[in-house]
This record gives C-alpha cells, structure tokens and sequence, in this order.
C-alpha cells in the first residue's frame, strides 16, 4: 500500500485517523519525492530528484517564476520517459505576502498512462 504525502503538508495524508492511499497508485508519491529531492543526493539514483532546492534563497525575481517551472519540469520527465505518466502540466502562481516576500505555488496535474488524473499545488518560499 501506498500511502499518500500531501505536497502541501508534506505530511500523511489521513481521511478518518487512517492513512489514505496514494490516488494514482504511487504516481503522486512519486511526483512529490521527486521535486522535493535535491538532485544527486539519493545514492541509488543521481538522477532522481530537482534543484528547486537552489532557489530557496533567492530572492523574488521575474526569473524565479521560469526557472523553477524548469526545474519541475526537468524533474518530472523521467516519469513519462518510463512511461508512468502520459503527461505532466506544471504551471506557476505567485502570492505575496505583506513582508515584501511570499510564496510560488507550482501547479501540478499529472496524468497517467490509465488516463486517471489528479492536481496538486506546491508551495515554494520566496524571500
């Protein structure tokens, strides 16, 4: 069983005190782990993994936006490259807050090769 990580909490996702399973039967888990290893640091693969983690201190430029839709992307391939996915939308929202910062909110919508969907949203902080 697979159970599913909320990309927003980054916790498990829990419906009823019991753990939920992943909705695309491990797609989703896969997506999230992904982009939220630093690229080369899983020993098994130095494939796997994003470099999203390169912008958590930059600061909230025009260029932040494109480079980590890029990033996303870049992580995400692999998976419709071994044909797990039949296609993956990554799309960027920027909300700020009253500090001058804020947050990006990557839009995911990953389909599988069944044809079964599903959408998360990521959030990025931006300084």
């Amino acid at each position: 069983m697979d159970i599913f990580v909320n990309p927003t909490t980054s916790d498990y996702q829990l419906v009823d005190g019991a753990p939920s399973r992943d909705p695309m039967a491990g797609l989703a888990n896969a997506a999230y782990f992904r982009l939220m290893t630093p690229l080369g640091s899983y020993w098994a693969d130095p494939t796997l993994g994003s470099r999203l983690h390169e912008l958590e201190r930059q600061k909230d430029l025009g260029r932040y936006s494109v480079l980590a839709k890029q990033y996303a992307q870049a992580a995400l391939k692999p998976l419709m490259d071994d044909g797990r996915a039949s296609s993956i939308d990554v799309s960027v929202a920027h909300e700020k807050d009253g500090t001058g910062g804020g947050r990006i909110y990557l839009g995911i919508v990953l389909t599988a090769v069944s044809g079964e969907q599903t959408t998360f949203r990521l959030p990025l902080k931006v300084i």
